[in-house]
């Protein structure tokens, strides 16, 4: 009986041991999960601040580059009106590049309002915007019903916007382009795909296509800034859910991400 005792106390002070040293970690992964909290808003609002001052050299540059255009006029050679052409063209693209930057530190620091989004509501709503972007075009669209789900519709339309551009942009080359939404069901989650049959990439380089600036084609190919899709992750990883995309070259590609059940605390994630 005395062994038993004994044994019964030398377990119950181990598990009082791991009990504390239990404790101990979770306070140190609290304090260093607030200190990386802090230093991502730093970081954030940083950003936000750097990109903000941008603006005034880069307006300089373009205000005094069509200056020297027009102060010069008809006298201006053609070598020199070159270098003027690219002096102009490279301040639009950093004025497109800071819009982006701005663009992905609002998407971190403006609060998650949540409520039920109707994503077929949502979809045509984002496709009505694109309607511009297809004038002249033979695009084939095949979505299938969406679900309600609980979200922030203002950053969801932008999720939505990005990934169907990018769709509409990477079908440009194809006679007739084929863009397919659909919703499954991931692990108790909302899945919501997005398929083309546009160029389609390397899938090699996949992770490398929600970074922020990474872009997998040239720029003479297809626009853009490479900040969409962070955009997108950041917003979705915001919503506690999370992205990825599949493809092959020539072949299309797919673009997916996930939302917690509309009865599960998106709060708490």
């Amino acid at each position: 009986m005395i062994e038993t005792v004994a044994r019964s106390l030398e377990l119950a002070v181990d598990r009082a041991d791991k009990i504390t040293e239990l404790a101990q970690e979770r306070a140190v992964l609290a304090a260093r999960t607030a200190a990386l909290a802090d230093a991502n808003e730093e970081l954030e609002a940083f950003a936000y601040s750097v990109s903000h001052d941008l603006r005034t050299p880069v307006r300089h540059i373009t205000g005094f580059n069509d200056l020297l255009r027009k102060s010069f006029g008809e006298a201006l050679d053609p070598k020199a009106a070159r270098y003027l052409n690219v002096v102009g063209e490279a301040a639009g693209r950093m004025n497109v590049l800071i819009d982006a930057m701005l663009d992905l530190s609002r998407t971190s620091r403006l609060p998650i309002q949540y409520e039920a989004v109707d994503l077929e509501v949502l979809v045509q709503s984002v496709r009505n915007e694109l309607e511009p972007d297809i004038a002249g075009r033979s695009v084939e669209w095949e979505v299938h019903p969406l679900p309600v789900v609980a979200g922030d519709w203002d950053t969801l339309r932008q999720v939505l916007v990005n990934l169907l551009s990018n769709a509409l942009k990477y079908t440009r080359p194809r006679e007739v382009a084929s863009i397919r939404i659909w919703a499954e069901k991931h692990d108790g989650a909302t899945a919501v795909l997005v398929a083309d049959n546009g160029v389609g990439f390397d899938p090699k380089y996949q992770e490398k296509l929600f970074g922020v600036f990474q872009r997998l084609h040239h720029q003479h190919e297809f626009e853009g800034t490479g900040v969409g899709l962070a955009n997108v992750r950041r917003i979705i990883t915001r919503h506690g859910g999370r992205v990825w995309a599949s493809s092959q070259p020539g072949r299309g590609a797919t673009f997916g991400f996930t939302l917690p059940q509309p009865d599960a605390d998106p709060a708490s994630v």
